[in-house]
């Protein structure tokens, strides 16, 4: 199976990436801390108290495999790190239906048992602001911790990659953060390891802290100083926010870094248009080294400082939201002169409102005359009328009146009125099965988890290095194909793809099929062969007759590491039964 190697990556929670292997090692072969961007010769560690332990002499990490269980309960799916030692995989909890993260280690790892503690004082905190520990367990040589998996939150780390935040967002994520680490410190728990990937934003836009007290302890991670730590992780995750841009001259988390030898310098020196409250707040928070002394307010050395300051702040309100005008009226004879019009600058509205006043009256004797000749013309043309509508109501009571006085009023009835189409339903799925064009087939265990009614659950490839089309290995790509149990009228096909931008397209197979295995085996072409979204639907003007419906990948899409992962979550047939 594909795994990633990564000595920045938080370890395991949403599969969150951080500088690679070779990136850290860069790092610290320049010297340079791939915690905050510091130098690691020694000399800075006495500004913040923290420290990253000698790394310990190596370890093997356990030679597990996807499909492993611990406890005949997590089913191991996908190895997301592998780092001094220990390994950290998205795992499904089969008794509860779920995916979880778990961070595995041998029992003798030096590291075994400061991770436990942590992990266990973490679990006791019970705070809904953190990712939770959900089960900590050394058994059969083995140590590993389980956490929640939030697969629809969205890593701090891809926010940033689209550009900085706006200033209500900004201020959601620094006093959301300030005060849940406020809360952990009360209780004597650090981070030590506040970074962008660590910081989930929920769709609900909830930011959620993962790896409390855990990721640090798998590192090997300290500090004298834990509050002043993770104030100045929460004064850089505010900096990048505002400025995306990591405040220290190492580039890190795929921020680029401040320009070397200028120091730390003001966010809205950096970006043009910052929040200048926010902006202090983030200077205040960080180690400057004096930097603050020219906006005259201490620094910040513990969350609850932040926090308190923020919510003194004055509020900072969402965005209006953008207001289309209507499409203007065509102009008519009705909106002549300055009727309609915006009123000019320093005129009085009432101006809007002026009539044309109409010509004079002809006063001559040609034009009383004319009016006159006008008038009896009218008068005859009123007669006439008058006349005509007398004649013809008469003859409808005339023809009342043969009738018994029964009204001559009837509403044609026809049966030309279309008949309502009867709303297409779920069909029955028997099976679900994964096909594979001349290559061994794609993970076929988790076949079942496209049609559970599951949307956690996943059928997830594995991550193949530089080729998006499964690695080169399946000839014409993979995918699901599910069985109706008899052929159907298909109308409706909704997919939820485990990630966007899959090149795919839906096939039925002919309706005499029996268990088709090959891509000439699906001959009705359902949608067209292209980059699919997250969420996809598809309608059909006439349904198509089949028993088997093929979703067939045929590429992948970047993970943003240079690998490519794909998959399927769920699996919708709608149609009406034969």
């Amino acid at each position: 199976m594909a795994e990633r190697s990564t000595a920045a990556v938080d370890v395991a929670d949403n599969g969150g990436d951080e500088p690679s292997a070779a990136q850290a090692a860069k790092a610290t072969a320049d010297g340079v801390d791939t915690q905050n961007g510091r130098a690691a010769d020694g000399s800075m560690p006495e500004t913040d108290g923290e420290r990253i332990n000698p790394a310990p002499a190596p370890v093997a990490a356990p030679e597990l495999h996807s499909g492993h269980k611990l406890a005949r309960r997590y089913r191991l799916e996908e190895c997301v790190t592998r780092l001094d030692g220990f390994s950290s995989w998205r795992a499904m909890d089969e008794k509860l239906r779920r995916a979880v993260g778990v961070h595995l280690l041998p029992a003798d790892h030096p590291r075994a048992r400061a991770v436990l503690a942590a992990a266990r004082s973490s679990a006791l905190l019970g705070d809904p602001r953190f990712v939770q520990v959900l089960d900590a367990v050394e058994e059969n040589d083995l140590v590993y911790v389980v956490h929640e998996w939030l697969p629809d939150a969205t890593e701090l780390t891809s926010l940033l990659a689209l550009g900085p935040l706006e200033a209500h967002e900004a201020y959601q994520l620094v006093s959301q953060v300030s005060q849940a680490m406020t809360a952990a410190h009360r209780e004597g728990l650090a981070h030590l390891r506040l970074t962008p990937s660590a910081i989930l934003r929920t769709s609900s836009g909830q930011y959620r802290i993962r790896g409390l007290a855990v990721n640090a302890a798998l590192r090997g991670i300290t500090s004298d100083t834990p509050q002043q730590a993770d104030t100045e992780a929460v004064g850089a995750l505010l900096y990048a926010a505002l400025t995306q841009r990591w405040p220290y001259e190492s580039d890190a988390y795929g921020l680029a870094g401040l320009p070397k030898g200028v120091g730390l310098i003001a966010p809205d020196q950096v970006r043009a248009g910052v929040h200048r409250g926010l902006g202090e707040l983030a200077m205040r928070a960080l180690a400057n080294d004096g930097a603050t002394a020219s906006r005259q307010e201490p620094a910040f050395t513990t969350p609850e400082e932040l926090a308190k300051a923020v919510a003194a702040m004055p509020r900072i309100r969402p965005p209006e939201p953008a207001f289309t005008a209507p499409p203007e009226y065509q102009q008519t004879t009705y909106q002549q002169g300055s009727y309609g019009r915006p009123t000019p600058m320093g005129l009085p509205t009432v101006q809007n409102h002026a009539v044309t006043p109409p010509p004079a009256p002809l006063q001559s004797r040609t034009g009383r005359a004319l009016k006159w000749s006008v008038a009896a013309l009218l008068i005859v043309a009123l007669g006439l009328g008058s006349w005509q509508l007398a004649g013809t109501l008469l003859g409808r009571n005339n023809q009342g009146g043969n009738n018994g006085g029964e009204t001559n009023t009837q509403t044609d009835s026809t049966d030309d009125t279309p008949k309502k189409t009867e709303p297409a339903k779920p069909l029955k799925i028997t099976r679900a099965r994964v096909i594979a064009f001349g290559g061994s087939g794609v993970k076929p265990e988790a076949a079942g988890n496209t049609v559970d009614g599951d949307a956690s659950s996943a059928w997830v490839t594995p991550r193949y290095q530089n080729y998006p089309k499964f690695g080169n290995l399946e000839e014409n790509g993979s995918g699901i194909v599910v069985d109706l149990g008899s052929v159907q009228n298909v109308s409706e096909i909704d997919v939820d793809f485990y990630v966007a931008g899959q090149r795919a397209e839906m096939r039925g197979a002919a309706p005499e099929a029996s268990a088709p295995d090959s891509l000439s085996a699906f001959p009705q072409q359902i949608t067209k062969l292209e980059k699919a979204n997250k969420k996809f639907q598809t309608t059909l003007d006439t349904p198509v007759r089949t028993r088997y419906v093929l979703i067939h990948i045929t590429e992948l899409p970047d993970d943003g590491t240079g690998g490519y992962r794909g998959g399927i979550s769920e699996i919708k047939v709608l149609g009406r039964p034969s």
